[in-house]
C-alpha cells in the first residue's frame, strides 16, 4: 500500500509491479476482463489450460469462482460438470 500511495499506482499498476508473475498471465480487472484475456490466449494457442494465483486466499478463489467461471461456462470454455469423479476418470485414462 505504501508503495501505490507513494508512486500514485492504480491496482493494475500496483500488480504488474509486485504481481511476480514470472512470464505467466496477469489478469487484473471484472470478471468479463479477465475471461476475455483468457478465452484470448486460448484462441491464439497460447494456452490449453490454466493454473489460478490468486492475489489472497480465499478471497481470490472465491471471487474467481464468482466473477470469472460464470462466465467461462456462459461461453462454453468451462464444463459445467464431469463424467468421472476423478481427474484420471474424466480424462478417460486407464487406472494404474
Amino acid at each position: 500500500m505504501d508503495l501505490a500511495r507513494r508512486d500514485n499506482l492504480t491496482l493494475r499498476q500496483l500488480a504488474n509491479l509486485v504481481g511476480g508473475t514470472r512470464g505467466h498471465l496477469t489478469a487484473v480487472g471484472t470478471g468479463v476482463d479477465i475471461a476475455n484475456e483468457m478465452e484470448k490466449w486460448v484462441a491464439h494457442g497460447a494456452a490449453d489450460g490454466f493454473l489460478l494465483y490468486p492475489h489472497s486466499l480465499p478471497e481470490g478463489i472465491e471471487e474467481f469462482a464468482e466473477f470469472v467461471v460464470p462466465e467461462l461456462r456462459r461461453r462454453k470454455l468451462l464444463e459445467e460438470g464431469y463424467q468421472g469423479r476423478t481427474l484420471r476418470e474424466s480424462l478417460g485414462l486407464p487406472a494404474v
